[in-house]
């Protein structure tokens, strides 16, 4: 009982603290593309309840991940653990979902980003090309001149018409491109909440199923953790593993996959149902594995020497 009791406050404090941060992180982000982003004019903000969303899943993938580090340092039991940070997990997945879903009304939490003004000989680069404006930043179709590597600099009076192709104006020089592995996984925990709120729209029943089936793969893969003597080693061996459930998430909710293995189930199950049933089948083969591992390890060496005995 003791250890459910810490394990539902490590799961409890670690959700609250990414959950936020992650808000707040996207916030930030969003903000500055906002800045960066020429031509400028007005732009719609990001919807307050969309930055949940995808908070919400940056924040149930790492509190499982965190929980079940703790749990296996802790060496509390696979079944308890198990069962506790599914529980917690779908508890606060549904509240506060069902809370994002009622903010639906709120006002955009970005503001329309105020027009970029800059004088006539702003020069934009991106790679190693660059554009010169010769008017205000406010006439982004004015002339300028534009340079290419190895190449004379080319004067476009007007950058669109017959003879000229209008080139898009780069972003500001406000920070490098984030690599493409970082947004790749951004991309894709998009797509998991997109999957959540398209669900809980849809159905309170499509959204619990989905939702359990992907929290019950997710801590099931408990032995991850304890693969080695290294904690840390085994958190970043996790971290990668969820990575790649991640990406088979988002691979089995794509339309192409989602028909193909409908028509292999000759319709058996509705196309909704199709990625909770194989999580909650691969969740069922992993526990299973890893009681059995644990129990034949268990029932190894240390019962055949006393049988000798």
């Amino acid at each position: 009982m003791k250890n459910l009791a810490k394990l539902t406050l490590f799961f409890s404090v670690c959700f609250m603290i990414i959950f936020p941060g992650a808000v707040l992180l996207r916030l930030l982000s969003s903000w500055i593309e906002m800045v960066r982003i020429i031509p400028v004019g007005p732009r719609p903000g990001e919807d307050a309840a969309e930055l949940a969303w995808k908070a919400l899943a940056v924040a149930l993938y790492l509190s499982i991940l965190f929980s079940l580090s703790y749990s296996a340092r802790r060496n509390m039991p696979i079944p308890l653990s198990i069962f506790g940070i599914v529980t917690l997990s779908l508890l606060f997945t549904c509240g506060f979902s069902l809370g994002i879903s009622k903010a639906g009304a709120l006002n955009p939490a970005l503001t329309p980003a105020a027009s970029i003004k800059a004088q006539p000989g702003l020069i934009l680069t991106q790679s190693e090309n660059a554009i010169i404006l010769l008017k205000e930043s406010a006439e982004p179709q004015g002339p300028r001149v534009v340079s290419f590597p190895g190449r004379p600099l080319i004067y476009q009076e007007r950058p669109m018409g017959p003879n000229n192709t209008i080139l898009g104006l780069p972003a500001l020089s406000l920070g490098e491109e984030a690599p493409w592995t970082v947004r790749s996984m951004g991309i894709d925990l998009s797509l998991c909440a997109f999957e959540l709120e398209t669900r809980l729209n849809e159905s309170f029943f499509l959204f619990a199923a989905y939702a359990a089936s992907l929290i019950l793969f997710l801590a099931s893969l408990r032995f991850v953790l304890e693969l080695s003597r290294w904690p840390f080693a085994n958190l970043i061996l996790a971290a990668l593993v969820y990575r790649g459930i991640l990406a088979l998430e988002v691979f089995l909710n794509s339309q192409e996959i989602n028909t193909l293995i409908g028509s292999f189930l000759s319709g058996r199950a509705p196309p909704m149902m199709i990625t909770p049933l194989i999580f909650g089948a691969l969740s069922v083969l992993i526990i299973l594995y890893t009681l059995l591992s644990r129990i034949a390890r268990s029932a190894g060496p240390g019962s055949g020497r006393d049988e000798d005995d």
